[in-house]
């Protein structure tokens, strides 16, 4: 529902849980919609001690999808190993919530997936074991890691995508990203939903881009989860490529 400026009534803010019910139903639909539009044969196999995102050669857009189903498979093992052994001081309603975001990003794990078909990237080894995931504090201050870094990763890429609906699948899963990102804020701290970073590595509190998402590069993503991935190397050769 829209209100008017003259009429002096703004709509009241959704719940938590129906700010993420929102959020899932926009990358749910938009999976339907592109679910299977992939053709790219499989990519060569990368060494065993690499994890490479695919081939430029036929479809230079493989590479890109990769990378952001790493981030979500990523995320989706993050979440599901959470709520496998839920901290003793969450919340009922804060379970929910984390439940929530696990299955999102189940979902937009197999949209890609289903994007990329037979290229999509296998998934990798994580081993969270650095992370504190016994205590409320820890999980969510993972959680805004790697929510943040998420939102971060997608604005940073969606414009090198070549096919138009591609970028629309990927700007509806960054809008989800952001709402992500403001749910574990708020949780962490209260009226912080939209709020911005003092070292200004969230939101861009000055100039033309101010109020704007920051935007990071593969090789900042890359420094931030590479630990998850002890086992393996990163290659963002093809990626820079595409």
């Amino acid at each position: 529902m829209i209100f008017s400026s003259s009429s002096g009534r703004r709509p009241a803010p959704l719940p938590r849980r129906t700010f993420l019910r929102v959020a899932g139903a926009s990358a749910a639909s938009v999976g339907l919609v592109l679910a299977g539009c992939g053709d790219d044969p499989p990519a060569p196999a990368a060494p065993a001690n690499i994890l490479s995102f695919g081939s430029i050669n036929p479809n230079p857009d493989v590479p890109i999808l990769n990378y952001l189903l790493f981030i979500k498979q990523l995320q989706f093992a993050f979440y599901d190993k959470v709520v496998k052994a839920f901290p003793a001081d969450l919340t009922a309603a804060e379970q929910a919530h984390l439940r929530d975001l696990r299955d999102h990003e189940l979902v937009q794990r197999q949209v890609l997936a289903n994007v990329l078909r037979g290229a999509a990237l296998p998934v990798a080894p994580f081993d969270f074991a650095s992370l504190t995931l016994t205590t409320r504090a820890g999980v969510l201050a993972a959680a805004q890691t790697l929510e943040d870094t998420g939102a971060g990763a997608f604005l940073g890429i969606i414009e090198r995508l070549n096919n138009g609906d591609l970028v629309a699948l990927a700007a509806r899963m960054a809008s989800v990203e952001a709402r992500h990102s403001a749910l574990v804020r708020d949780l962490r701290a209260p009226g912080s939903f939209a709020g911005d970073e003092q070292n200004d590595q969230i939101v861009v509190s000055t100039g033309l881009q101010a109020g704007q998402a920051v935007a990071r590069t593969p090789e900042q993503v890359k420094a931030v989860l590479a630990p998850f991935l002890p086992t393996l190397t990163i290659s963002l050769d093809t990626l820079l490529q595409a």
